[in-house]
């Protein structure tokens, strides 16, 4: 086969690359180019796809002895990823960008052009299991990655590997090392790749500007702080919200609804919090169809904890590419706290070989306890 890999300068895409070679496929290594400024995306750890990274790559390929090019995606990157998560802010919700970068960039950009250019498939260096078309969870449950690769379709899912997910992380280092690699020991990037700092208000506050509003207290309606913008603000959060203290009750407050018309943050106690059902749009099934009636699996809906036993039951369309008429109606087992729109509900079926993935689909909507 012929394989494009992802090489994003990072240990884990350069292991798959030379795992890609020795499994005898003809493999070509990639460094996509998101930034128009790459000299600006890395301090330290944080962040990626700086020429810091677009170097580390082309010398992994080096040693692997394979071809290697940079794909300018910066255009693209700016607008499916960076301004869907300004505006996805902007109203009031919670986006994780890793998805909307896989279910744009590396698996339909990038995979349109390596299946153009006669490519069999695109291997990344994601944390996750797949075979025959199956979706499964990481062996590494500490690194899995399949939470935010639920986006993808059974299209996307048939022009994908992903060569390190049957191992450990420490595992994938010591080969790394033994292959000669120089990236064996880099630091992993983490935090959001766009925006370096880790200050993420300060990034969406440039782009957004000010947009007044106030933060009230969710029982009484008392308005107890002003703000300059809800994109300032998550479902769940606890500080920076600019009030004096603990509610009348001696306890913490937290946000718990998010208006973005009128600007108002909601503020009170954790039970507010509870979820017991969720509304999702733009489903995805990794099967290519939708389940027929109810169905039992466990939900995560954050990309590190957040699961929960539930009943799932696919509503309107969207066996194929995610779109807004197909969705799906979750009932949770037990209640899960810090859900916010904009974050992806994705559910497994446990196995013993490494959960499967069913689908996934974004959080529109929530219940709490005594709504439904």
């Amino acid at each position: 086969m012929r394989i494009l890999a992802a090489m994003s300068g990072g240990v884990d895409s350069a292991v798959a690359a030379a795992r890609a070679v020795e499994a005898g496929h003809e493999v070509v290594g990639v460094h996509l180019a998101l930034s128009t400024a790459p000299g600006t995306l890395r301090t330290g750890s944080r962040g990626c796809c700086s020429k810091e990274d677009a170097g580390d790559a082309r010398r992994a390929a080096d040693v692997l002895g394979i071809p290697f090019y940079v794909w300018d995606f910066a255009d693209r990157f700016k607008e499916d990823v960076i301004d869907d998560f300004v505006a996805s802010y902007a109203a009031g919700q919670t986006p994780n960008p890793c998805l909307r970068c896989n279910e744009k960039i590396k698996f339909s950009a990038l995979a349109d052009r390596a299946v153009a250019l006669g490519f069999d498939a695109v291997a990344t260096g994601h944390y996750a299991q797949l075979d025959a078309g199956v979706l499964r969870r990481a062996v590494d449950a500490d690194k899995d990655q399949s939470y935010v690769l639920a986006v993808l379709t059974a299209e996307q899912l048939s022009r994908a590997m992903f060569p390190v997910g049957d191992t450990p992380k420490d595992r994938i280092r010591e080969e790394a090392a033994e292959r000669g690699l120089a990236v064996a020991n880099k630091p992993d990037s983490h935090d959001i790749c766009f925006i370096p700092s880790g200050d993420t208000r300060a990034f969406l506050g440039a782009r957004i500007g000010v947009r007044p509003g106030a933060v009230v207290d969710a029982d009484s309606g008392e308005v107890l702080a002003e703000h300059e913008g809800v994109h300032g603000f998550t479902i769940g959060q606890r500080k920076g919200l600019g009030i004096a203290g603990p509610g009348a009750d001696g306890r913490p407050r937290y946000v718990t609804e998010i208006e973005p018309e009128t600007g108002t943050v909601k503020v009170g106690s954790a039970e507010r919090l509870q979820v017991s059902s969720i509304r999702a749009e733009r489903a995805v099934w990794t099967s290519g169809s939708a389940p027929v009636g109810p169905i039992e699996c466990v939900v995560q809906v954050r990309a590190h904890g957040g699961l929960a036993e539930a009943v799932a039951e696919a509503v309107g369309s969207g066996d194929g590419v995610p779109n807004l008429e197909g969705g799906i109606e979750i009932s949770l087992r037990e209640p899960l706290t810090g859900v916010a729109a904009g974050q992806a509900a994705v559910l497994y079926r446990p196995d013993p070989a490494g959960d499967i993935v069913l689908g996934s689909g974004t959080i529109a909507a929530t219940a709490t306890t005594g709504e439904q």
